[in-house]
């Protein structure tokens, strides 16, 4: 059972400015926020797929998953900790193709024609996914 109840939406409190709640959020890992208390403040999605309709210790959950955990400190003050789950891999189809596409691209540094035949694609479909993902900034260097 989570301490603290998060809201349906998973909202961060008000106390997280609007910057911290979009970083939080697009992270790829799970993050859970608690007070210092040990409360439960807040989990991105990631994090609430797993946690999610758990009965216990959420914390002794995330320990057992190899979340590793911070302290969370403003200056000397002690305001909570964030536990952080290591990545699983990539979720979806889409994350996992762009997860290729950049990682051939890496390879080949950066050339879309030798990129879209490692691939297997057209260049312009590569150009179309590039753009897709908002990756489009890519120059052709073939």
């Amino acid at each position: 059972m989570i301490d603290k109840p998060v809201s349906p939406a998973g909202s961060i409190p008000a106390t997280f400015s609007p910057l911290v709640r979009a970083v939080i959020d697009s992270v790829t890992e799970g993050v859970v926020i608690f007070d210092q208390q040990g409360r439960l403040l807040y989990a991105n999605a990631s994090a609430r797929r797993v946690i999610d309709g758990q009965n216990g210790d959420v914390r002794n959950r995330l320990q057992s998953l190899g979340a590793r955990f911070s302290l969370l400190k403003n200056g000397t003050q002690h305001l909570g900790e964030a536990a952080i789950l290591p990545q699983t891999g990539p979720l979806t189809l889409a994350e996992r193709e762009r997860q290729a596409i950049t990682a051939t691209l890496q390879d080949t540094s950066g050339k879309l024609a030798e990129t879209a035949r490692r691939l297997g694609i057209s260049r312009t479909t590569l150009w179309r996914r590039l753009k897709s993902y908002g990756m489009d900034g890519f120059r052709a260097s073939s």
